[in-house]
């Protein structure tokens, strides 16, 4: 690379640092609850950067809280240990059995591959999942449905403590019942209680679509809950984004102040929706 090269990349460095300044200030002491979906872990390459991201964003103040899926390595797992899985009206049935895989597989392989990844670029994550310190007590989502958990009550003292401390935590979607069973969480559904829990100021949910799509097939980059209302209504809004956008609307409606869907596969897409003008995909407000 010529010199001359060299000077131009270091300047537009620069003045892309510089104009970063007003999103540090406005972000400073926030709270940003990130979803990360399995599809949207990516390669080694990809969770790294994704670790550089999350850690940039403590050095200039936030405070990020990683909430992970992992459905793609339970479903490996459970094919490795030829468990079959059973379906009611497309949804798994999660028995006792399939149940200990979920809790091995993301309480322990993906969780602490995330924490891993974070600290060896400098930062200081811990993992946890929704049993520590009680932070997510869940009833029974639906019977027929087994061990899948709906949050009801949430007790976020013990991220209080890691913010106190610069730590970044890792929570794994698995909570506790209320006599004691270990209950699956929806991984957007676990991020959405964790965000409301704490009043945070960003929901981002990382997922492996571009964001809300219009009739057209375009990005809808800015909705209100009532446009949302409605393209669901229209159909517009279907299939595997309906629930996204709920814990959305549950979220912003619960007192976060805004919930963004971003391709997670984006090179520092996170980076991108918080320290930009351009953003990166659907903004979601109350």
């Amino acid at each position: 690379m010529k010199k001359q090269d060299m000077n131009r990349d270091w300047i537009a460095t620069a003045e892309t640092l510089s104009s970063a300044l007003p999103y540090f200030q406005r972000f400073a002491g926030a709270i940003v609850v990130i979803k990360l979906g399995g599809h949207a872990m990516g390669s080694d390459e990809a969770m790294e950067t994704f670790a550089r991201d999350i850690v940039l964003m403590r050095q200039v103040g936030v405070n990020p809280v990683i909430v992970h899926g992992g459905g793609p390595m339970i479903n490996a797992m459970l094919e490795k240990l030829q468990i079959k899985s059973e379906f009611v009206n497309g949804k798994r049935v999660t028995d006792a059995a399939t149940m200990e895989v979920v809790e091995m597989v993301l309480s322990g392989v993906v969780n602490k591959r995330i924490v891993q990844a974070i600290n060896s670029q400098g930062g200081r994550a811990v993992g946890l999942s929704g049993k520590d310190a009680n932070l997510i007590t869940c009833d029974q989502a639906d019977p027929d449905l087994g061990f899948v958990g709906a949050p009801a009550e949430m007790d976020p003292k013990v991220l209080h403590g890691l913010f106190e401390k610069n730590m970044i935590p890792v929570i794994a979607p698995i909570g506790s019942g209320r006599n004691g069973e270990t209950y699956n969480i929806n991984g957007d559904t676990a991020a959405g209680a964790i965000a409301k829990a704490l009043q945070a100021d960003r929901l981002l949910l990382l997922t492996d679509v571009a964001g809300v799509k219009n009739a057209g097939g375009e990005v809808v980059t800015e909705l209100k809950a009532a446009d949302v209302e409605e393209m669901t209504a229209s159909g517009v809004i279907a299939g595997g984004m309906i629930p996204k956008t709920e814990t959305a609307l549950d979220a912003v409606r619960g007192g976060v102040r805004a919930c963004i869907i971003v391709d997670g596969r984006v090179q520092n897409a996170v980076l991108l929706e918080l320290y930009t003008d351009h953003g990166a995909g659907s903004m979601i407000r109350a």
